[in-house]
């Protein structure tokens, strides 16, 4: 199977998890089933700045940021560090994140959510 760039479908989300402004997400599969019931997302999110996706915690599942473009802040369960292209954050089962654009540039990440 091939799903062209053109084919993925785009969503808006304003204040994402309590976070700020609008994130772009633009999803890579159209469900579960795509990732043989393994995961729910792989998706491309789009920070501009000034937009960020609030602290939360991953109970039942775990979340994979490759960071694609850009520099952000992450919160880590609570530690604030520093991320930038080329970097990978784990957050799994039972711990929280948080990204948040700081800077004048777009931050660009693949996320991609598993099932503990």
């Amino acid at each position: 199977m091939i799903r062209h760039a053109e084919e993925c479908k785009v969503e808006y989300r304003e204040h994402m998890r309590d976070g700020d402004g609008t994130v772009i997400i633009t999803n890579y599969i159209e469900g579960p089933a795509e990732l043989n019931e393994k995961g729910r997302l792989f998706a491309k999110i789009t920070l501009n700045p000034g937009c960020s996706i609030g602290y939360h915690v991953h109970d039942k599942d775990a979340e994979l940021f490759y960071i694609m473009k850009g520099t952000a802040e992450y919160n880590d369960n609570g530690e604030i560090r520093t991320v930038k292209a080329g970097d990978v954050t784990i957050c799994p089962t039972g711990t929280g994140h948080g990204i948040a654009n700081k800077t004048d540039e777009v931050v660009e990440l693949t996320a991609v959510i598993v099932y503990a």
